[in-house]
């Protein structure tokens, strides 16, 4: 199975606007310099699609001092260019949640969440078998969460590079209505991403939607010695 590029998502659309969508929802707020330069397009190009995105109510921009000079403009998604992103698990699956609830009782939903991790984690294994270091293991996770719509993405934890330490991050909760409903798929979720990674590590989420933040991220480090570095 073929590793992706541990930098970049491996998801990205390719009309200009969901471009630039895709960018602000992966890298968070960014003035349009640094989205054309993510993007390897013009200012002015950055500049007419995002008049249009602000028009349709998908960006919108907060001034920020930079240095002594002019505030500089710096863009992020609405509510509603977040609702762009796709969310598999809506209002229906809310009231089926509740449903479900009321019908079994907690100890019911929480059987359904087992289920749901027992079939995921048969899955994950199987996309596990051969990868002997923590960055094919990453770089196969984060293939199939993408595939799952979450968007997901890996780096060193270390910008340089000089730590064992691994950023796991997901920019989209395809699921997160359904978290909303019940925290059970949030630490379900952390126990799997711990059981498919290894016995060799050692993963904690350092950054949650449900807490407020834009995205998901989990901090995966090696034990010493554990595992290779790379193959």
């Amino acid at each position: 199975m073929p590793a992706p590029d541990a930098a970049k998502p491996t998801w990205m659309p390719h009309q200009p606007a969901d471009r630039i969508l895709s960018t602000l929802k992966t890298r968070g707020a960014l003035g349009i310099p640094d989205i054309a330069k993510v993007l390897n397009v013009t200012v002015e190009a950055v500049r007419q699609q995002m008049a249009k995105l602000e028009a349709e109510g998908l960006v919108d921009a907060e001034s920020r001092p930079i240095g002594r000079g002019r505030p500089t403009q710096i863009w992020r998604l609405t509510g509603e260019g977040h609702k762009r992103f796709p969310d598999t698990h809506a209002e229906m699956t809310v009231q089926m949640i509740s449903a479900v609830i009321s019908v079994f009782g907690e100890k019911g939903m929480d059987q359904l969440i087992t289920a749901r991790e027992d079939a995921m984690r048969a899955s994950y294994t199987q996309a596990m078998r051969g990868a002997r270091s923590l960055k094919t293991r990453l770089a196969r996770l984060a293939e199939i969460r993408s595939r799952e719509g979450y968007m997901a993405e890996f780096r060193p934890e270390d910008e340089q590079g000089q730590g064992n330490g691994w950023l796991f991050i997901e920019n989209h909760c395809p699921i997160c209505t359904a978290a909303q409903a019940c925290s059970g798929f949030c630490r379900s979720e952390l126990q799997l991403f711990d059981e498919v990674l290894g016995p060799e590590v050692t993963v904690s989420r350092v950054e949650h939607v449900l807490a407020g933040a834009r995205r998901c991220a989990y901090r995966v480090v090696p034990k010493p010695g554990a595992l290779p570095a790379d193959e």
